[in-house]
This record gives structure tokens, sequence and C-alpha cells, in this order.
């Protein structure tokens, strides 16, 4: 009998929760399965199996354990039962599908052939354009009746059968990682001279490029051509033109940094979380595209680990995603700043004295003041601004022209 232990997982975590067992107790086990999966106050990540044998479960699902407490056991000596599939090998190239005889007859086509329901209810489903899931049934084995989707179409929103005036309540314990979310955000808000200073992009241009290169750019580089990789570049010149917004403060120290390591707030399922792209002063578009799209999908299946985010000298948040036209964005401490980007909207502008519609962006930078001024700060938004109007300029951080003349 082996005892399974909680693995060191970072250098400042020394609790996690146990979140799932994937096994049951007194399940055969292979070498390498996955047992159950952990959450620490950084990340979520998976318990493997050291041995191959029959599980035998110490701490139940829910428990706060320590880094080295046993979690399960498993019983090496055990016999393997028949039955039990043994490591699936790796997967073989598929076969190539074989096209149906000449003659053979199309496959009848089955709408719905899932759904339970009445031919009328069906009738009114396909006439009304109502979806099955949209509709709870009240017939025998959850069959959708006629007045079942009557219901639907009477209370949009609201699957027939359920009460109007509905007034329960749900208690569930936070996790670790909401737990950690919370306590930073109170302490950012406590601890720091926060300010925020706004400003408004003209996106034209990029939008132009995009619609422009994004074939070429998808198929050179096998990555779509977001709008991250542009406020990436154009923060990290501006990080290094002004430095205070890339520092934080140690003690009675500053610390400033020669490299610009981006944290990239993403919403995974179990809360915010913030992974990092390091020296991406020195990646390229494509590779900002990949690490962002990695990074995003790392967050939503759980996967990130907690050197994936540890550190990030400065943050760029998008509530645009979700709808926002503008926000006060929450500094990442020990960070002094964060990048708000929002919505971008159609708006009049008066171009040249005349009236334009225009596709623009609210931005806003939140700073810590102990660190940065109001110069530095605006400073700082005016010139992503200016490189975002004119993306050009991120390639060489200047005016092609100005470095002509030298001026």
């Amino acid at each position: 009998m082996i005892d399974i232990k909680i693995p060191t997982v970072g250098e400042s975590i020394s609790e996690v929760t146990l979140v799932k067992w994937m096994k049951k107790e007194g399940d055969y086990v292979n070498m390498d399965e996955v047992l159950c999966e952990l959450e620490s106050e950084k990340a979520t990540f998976e318990l493997p199996a050291d041995k191959a044998g029959v599980l035998h479960i110490v701490a139940q699902e829910g428990a706060t354990l320590l880094i080295g407490d046993v979690a399960c056991k498993i019983d090496e000596t055990a016999a393997k039962p028949e039955g039990v599939a043994a490591p699936a090998p790796k997967a073989e190239a598929p076969k190539k599908e074989e096209k149906p005889a000449a003659n053979a007859a199309p496959a009848k086509e089955t709408p719905q052939s899932d759904v339970k329901a009445t031919p009328v209810a069906q009738a009114i489903m396909s006439d009304k354009q109502v979806k099955p899931a949209e509709v709870k049934g009240s017939g025998s084995m959850g069959r959708i009746m006629k007045h079942d989707v009557l219901d639907a179409i009477a209370n949009p929103g609201r699957k027939s059968g359920d009460a109007a005036f509905t007034r329960n309540e749900r208690r569930e314990k936070m996790s670790n990682l909401r737990k950690t979310v919370s306590r930073r955000l109170v302490e950012a808000k406590n601890s720091t001279a926060m300010l925020t200073t706004f400003n408004e992009v003209d996106m034209t241009r990029i939008m132009d490029i995009r619609k422009q290169y994004k074939d070429s750019f998808k198929e050179s580089h096998g990555v779509n051509l977001g709008f991250m990789s542009f406020f990436t570049k154009a923060a990290c010149i501006a990080l290094q033109e002004w430095p205070a917004v890339n520092a934080y403060i140690d003690g009675d120290s500053l610390v400033y940094h020669d490299y610009c390591d981006i944290s990239i707030a993403v919403s995974a399922p179990k809360g915010l979380v913030v992974p990092v792209i390091r020296n991406a002063e020195s990646m390229s578009m494509s590779d900002i595209e990949k690490k962002v799209v990695e990074l995003a999908k790392k967050a939503r299946d759980n996967k990130l680990s907690p050197d994936e985010m540890a550190g990030g000298t400065f943050t760029l948040t998008n509530g645009g995603v979700f709808g926002s036209l503008m926000s006060t964005p929450i500094i990442n401490i020990p960070q002094s700043a964060i990048l708000g980007m929002h919505k971008i909207q159609d708006r009049p502008m008066a171009i040249n004295g005349k009236v334009e519609i225009r596709p623009m962006m609210y931005l806003a930078v939140s700073y810590d003041h102990r660190i940065i001024d109001g110069r530095e700060s605006v400073g700082f938004l005016v010139r992503v601004k200016e490189l975002l109007e004119n993306p050009e300029l991120i390639l060489f951080g200047q005016d092609p022209v100005k470095t002509l003349l030298e001026i």
C-alpha cells in the first residue's frame, strides 16, 4: 500500500482544495491515470497515480489539504481484475471514410429525433421556431405536450413548468481561487493610491489592417489576427518609454523592469485568472496571438500552472468582449498599472472639420499614484493611443519620417 500525497505546486502555496474525485473507492487504476482534481489559490491541477492498483480514498471532496497530506492510498499488490482496460495506446491515424455505394439510399434526416414530443407540439415548435431545449415537457417521461410549447411561447426565457416567482436560495462554498481574487482586489483598493485616467482611440486603421490581411496572416501563421497583439505591442513600446508604469514599490525601493511581462486577464469557469506573456516586447505579432490562444484555452480548461500566472509587470484587461463601454479596472498588485480595453462602438467624430462615423474604443489606465504621476499616466495612455491609431509606428516605435529628419 503506497500513499499518494499532495505535491508541491508553487513556492507560496501551502494548501489546496480537493475539488472532485475522478475515480471511485475500490476502483482499479493504471499508473499515471488521473485520480482527482485539486485547486490552489492560483490554479487547478490534477493528481495522477504513481502506481497501478486498487484505489482507497482518504480525503473527501471539498476537503482542504496541506502540501504533503495523504489524498489516497493505492494497493499495488492487488491483482488487476478481468475486464479492466489497460492504458489507452496512442491513437492510430484515422482510416479513410468509405464512400457509400452509388445505389445506396441516402440516410433519412430525422431532425429533433431525440426529442420526445407529440406531433402537434412538434408542428408548433417547427412553425414558431421554438427550440426543444427551451421547452420543459410535462408529459410521461418528459414528453413535450401542446400546452408546454404554448406556455414557452407565452413566457419566453422561462421553461414551462418552472415556478414564476421562485424564492429559492443556493449556498456554495467559495473556491480557493475566488477567495484569492477577493482578497487581492480588496488589498489593491486599500493599499494603493489608485486613480484612473481615460482616453479614446480611433480603431479605423487597425480594423482596416485586419480586414485586409486576416486571411494571409492566418495562412502564414495558423492563427487569427486579433486586437490583443496590437495592444500588447503598443503597451510594450509605451512601457519602455514610461518606465514608472512598468515598475512597482517594494518597501522603500522602486523596482523597474527592462522587460515587459504582460498579464492577460481571462475569465475562466472558476473565476478570473491572469496568465502572463513573458518578454512580450521581444515577441512578434503572430507569437503573441499564438500565446494568447494557448493561455486562454488553458484557462477555460483549468489547465494553467502556477508558473504561468506568476509575475507579470503590467496587465491588459478587455471588458469589451462582454459589452463594457467604460470601466475603471483595478490594479493587479504588486503591479502599479493596468490598461482596460472596452467595446468598439461607432460614434460621430469631428475629423478635419467634418463629422464622420468612426469605430471608437474607450481606454482606461488605473495606476498607483504613489509611483506614477499624472504626467506619466497620461503620457503613457496618449502614446498607446498614437501607436494604435498609426499601427505602422509599432514596427519602429517612432515615425519613420521624423526618424529620417532626426526631429
